[in-house]
């Protein structure tokens, strides 16, 4: 409740976040797996003195630094700017808790760069085994930057032990951390074969060349596709129960999680009977596609990853609505409106007829009198309602149109079922977040709520009531 509210149109502050990290992630694994493949590749081609392959792994070492090194780089910036932004107080504890693992992300982070940018501009200036040796030092440091963002990432899903012993070790090696880091070393293998074949198959006229890719990069495909299997399996047992009931509730989650194991399946076929046992197989008609279903069920599996977290951004730790679950009671007394540092200060400058003066530990102080809003004009009334609605439910929902908009929810609702709903969000639904403020505060925004509810549509038969 510090933080001031961030409303972005249309898409909302979260889905803003899911577009921008979907896109890094899709780009950061193929930084880690291509370093994988770029160092073995090359020692393959110095080890056969194979000039022709060395080539065209310079041309592809060109390409993967300026897809992972440049765009990685600016959109994982980007992840920073729009979850400071959207969710301030889970990136407060993010940071908090793990700054010894963010700096030391961010040292392999430097040594990733350098050691790419020096694998590139020497080529053919070195001896092979030091060009080597730059490309393992890139793939380590790229891995470890994975294994270390998945430790944290993880903990956001299911924390374990740290809830009871504020620790960084036991906050990193949480249930999620090893589903998920094998996962994503599986991905990151399969991505990268993914993104090599269509390289490849856009800018290569030799056929040997193109089927020595093909056969080389199929069976590291296979095994990634085997990893993220795994991996999925294990983060799914690992799961807290909330996020099995929301898996089991949400028709739309299961649809997702269908569409990405049949998405997988397809992957892996195409894999086995095109390239590795067709090599001839690799045309950009091929390639192209496979690329496609191999994003497509990746950023459905990242889709389903965070959906899974509700009520929460941080299990048990930070609500969806950036509130701490333990100063909910707290709210309720106080006030939604007075509990927040921009909020308090809007009222007491919008409305100062609302502010009195009380009794505290420490004397005196002003505070948002509840009582005295519900005595405002309607329409100050409602755009208090608004004000709260940004502040407690723009975070997942959109307002009249857009992501999850709340107006649709509404339609023909009678005023005493939404006021009943606000008052006890969390029980009309399981995965929405408690509500945070007082009685008055839940008829405010329930004012708001009622001038958005869209009519009743007309043909729907009429309600009956019960005498």
């Amino acid at each position: 409740m510090s933080y001031p509210w961030w409303y972005v149109p249309l898409i909302t502050s979260p889905m803003l976040i899911a577009v921008v990290a979907v896109l890094h992630v899709l780009v950061s694994h193929y930084a880690v797996g291509g370093g994988i493949f770029l160092a073995v590749e090359t020692k393959h081609a110095h080890d056969h003195r194979d000039q022709a392959y060395l080539d065209y792994l310079h041309r592809h070492a060109r390409f993967f630094i300026l897809l992972t090194v440049v765009f990685g780089a600016i959109s994982g910036v980007g992840i920073w700017w729009t979850i400071g932004l959207a969710s301030p107080l889970a990136t407060e504890v993010l940071i908090q808790t793990f700054v010894f693992g963010w700096a030391t992300e961010w040292v392999f982070f430097v040594v990733e760069i350098l050691a790419a940018f020096l694998f590139y501009y020497l080529w053919g200036r070195i001896t092979p085994k030091l060009h080597v040796t730059l490309g393992w030092i890139y793939a380590f440091a790229a891995w470890m930057s994975l294994v270390l963002i998945t430790g944290i990432t993880a903990f956001m899903l299911h924390p374990g032990g740290w809830l009871e012993r504020n620790d960084f070790w036991v906050g990193f090696f949480n249930p999620q951390f090893i589903p998920q880091t094998i996962a994503r070393t599986g991905g990151a293998l399969l991505l990268t074969s993914l993104y090599v074949y269509l390289h490849g198959s856009l800018t290569l006229r030799d056929i040997r060349l193109r089927d020595k890719i093909a056969v080389r990069s199929a069976r590291p495909a296979l095994v990634g596709a085997a990893m993220i299997t795994i991996g999925g399996a294990l983060w799914y047992v690992f799961l807290p129960q909330s996020a099995k009931a929301v898996l089991e509730t949400a028709a739309a989650l299961n649809i997702l999680i269908v569409l990405i194991f049949a998405l997988t399946i397809a992957v892996f076929a195409l894999l086995f009977f095109g390239p590795l046992r067709n090599p001839g197989w690799l045309t950009p008609g091929f390639a192209v596609p496979l690329f496609l279903f191999g994003l497509a069920a990746f950023s459905a599996g990242e889709f389903v990853r965070e959906a899974v977290r509700k009520p929460y951004i941080v299990y048990n730790v930070v609500l969806g609505n950036q509130v701490r679950p333990e100063d909910v009671p707290e709210l309720r007394e106080r006030g939604y409106l007075e509990g927040g540092l921009w909020t308090r200060a809007y009222v007491a400058d919008r409305y100062p007829e609302t502010i009195v003066m009380s009794k505290t530990t420490d004397g005196t102080a002003l505070e948002i009198d509840e009582a005295r809003l519900l005595e405002l004009p309607r329409q100050d009334q409602v755009h208090l309602g608004k004000v709260i609605f940004q502040y407690h439910c723009n975070d997942c929902h959109a307002m009249e149109q857009g992501y999850s908009a709340t107006a649709p929810l509404l339609r023909a609702k009678p005023r005493e079922l939404v006021l009943g709903t606000v008052r006890h969000l969390h029980r009309a639904h399981f995965f929405m977040p408690p509500w945070c403020g007082t009685e008055e505060e839940a008829q405010l925004m329930t004012e708001y709520l009622m001038t958005i509810a869209p009519p009743r549509p007309e043909g729907m038969l009429p309600v009956i009531e019960n005498n």
